[in-house]
């Protein structure tokens, strides 16, 4: 790797901090105070880092128009390891976004070699799993969109492979093909905008997947005709590959506007309704007006071994039609924050912030902050062994998981239309 990181690893970890200070992603706290109702998953330090969230706390203040969207590989069966970004999909949709989500089959294909036939089947348990949890909105396949094909063409006149390289590390054995899906994942991210109208789109994602983002940003930009910029005392709105006929009908746009080579110059108009204008304008002469996509990034539950969550450690999660017993066998085994002994875990408590089974409940299985402060107050007050708090979340678990079986067994004619 040159830099960045490999989103299709199974087994990295994610420096939080070298990534917010090298890649400019913010911490969370600020801007999720101007949400009219903070999510669990912000609340909890789930959620840790965004790009231009602003713009979707506003949209979501003032009820104006955004998308959400995410994207699953379906290289096997949906797990506890995607509940995070489904749930976080959800939520926005709740909140009133459009929602988007791609089942990236032309990803799997190319990365992981997953047949066609597989894609389908497992995408069809993602999406199940969705609807279960509530998703209203659009879906697709990404080898069955043809909008979005012609969009992922466009999107590749503005990449080359050197940024391939320093993005991804791509290197002379990488496959075309590998680089075509990071190309239509591009424009999965800019999609909803093509489909329902340029709006501020937010993408949830693990911090991993920050390369998708920040590749898709630049593309956006660059497929801009225009761009807006503050310079004190006017607003610039400048060309940079903008027919000349859509530079005059900026000008035309904004009495009193200056006009000169390459720009036009506006000043006592608010910066927010020259930029809708200049969009509306790109948009009439064939351009796309995007918004840089936004972003929100989480941290990974750990497996309930420790270390990462990974289908290829069967035991650090498990699947959503798991059998029962095997569910109970993983809970019951999983890893603690307890001490060594009991004397110990009586005198000294136990560490719910270093235990799988305490951010199991953290992540998904508790909602109630109250009952989520009683859980690590009894842990870490001695007053809760570690083999009763496993007895308790495997009940939790064994609720949920039955509820959201009946669920996608129900929508799975939904699934099937997709």
């Amino acid at each position: 790797m040159q830099s960045g990181m490999n989103p299709w690893s199974s087994n990295q970890t994610v420096d939080v901090d070298r990534l917010f200070a090298e890649f400019g992603i913010e911490p969370v706290g600020e801007v999720a105070r101007g949400l009219p109702e903070v999510p669990p998953f912000m609340r909890r330090g789930v959620v840790v880092g965004h790009r231009d969230y602003g713009l979707i706390a506003d949209a979501i203040r003032n009820r104006t128009p955004f998308h959400v969207l995410t994207g699953f590989m379906p290289s096997g069966l949906p797990h506890l390891g995607h509940l995070m970004v489904m749930k976080e999909v959800v939520w926005h949709v709740r909140q009133g976004g459009n929602g988007y989500v791609a089942i990236a089959d032309r990803e799997a294909h190319a990365v992981r070699g997953i047949s066609w036939e597989k894609c389908r089947e497992y995408g069809k348990e993602y999406l199940k799993a969705l609807y279960a949890l509530g998703f209203c909105g659009t879906t697709y396949y990404q080898s069955r969109n043809d909008r979005l094909k012609d969009l992922a063409f466009e999107a590749s006149t503005k990449v080359n492979f050197s940024e391939l390289t320093a993005i991804y590390g791509f290197g002379p054995e990488t496959s075309l093909s590998h680089a075509v899906s990071v190309v239509t994942q591009v424009a999965d991210i800019l999609f909803p905008q093509l489909d329902a109208g340029p709006a501020p789109t937010v993408v949830p994602v693990g911090l991993d997947q920050d390369p998708h983002i920040r590749l898709t940003r630049d593309v956006a930009y660059k497929l801009r005709m225009f761009t807006v910029e503050d310079r004190g005392d006017h607003i610039s709105v400048r060309s940079k590959n903008a027919p000349e006929a859509a530079l005059e009908a900026v000008h035309r746009t904004f009495s009193g506007s200056k006009k000169y080579a390459g720009h036009v110059d506006v000043t006592g108009v608010p910066m927010a309704r020259i930029e809708d204008a200049v969009r509306g304008i790109e948009i009439a002469r064939g351009g796309f007006g995007f918004y840089l996509p936004s972003s929100t990034y989480h941290i990974f539950m750990p497996g309930l071994q420790g270390g990462k969550m990974s289908s290829s450690v069967p035991e650090s999660l498990f699947g959503f039609y798991e059998p029962e017993p095997s569910v109970r066998k993983k809970i019951m085994g999983a890893l603690t924050g307890g001490r060594m002994t009991l004397e110990e875990q009586k005198r000294l408590g136990g560490e719910p912030g270093a235990c799988p089974v305490f951010l199991l409940n953290l992540f998904h299985m508790l909602e109630d902050d109250r009952e989520l402060a009683d859980l690590r107050r009894r842990c870490e007050g001695g007053e809760l062994t570690c083999g009763q708090c496993k007895k308790e979340t495997y009940e939790r678990v064994q609720a949920f998981l039955r509820e959201l079986r009946d669920k996608m067994d129900a929508v799975e004619h939904l699934a099937e239309e997709v």
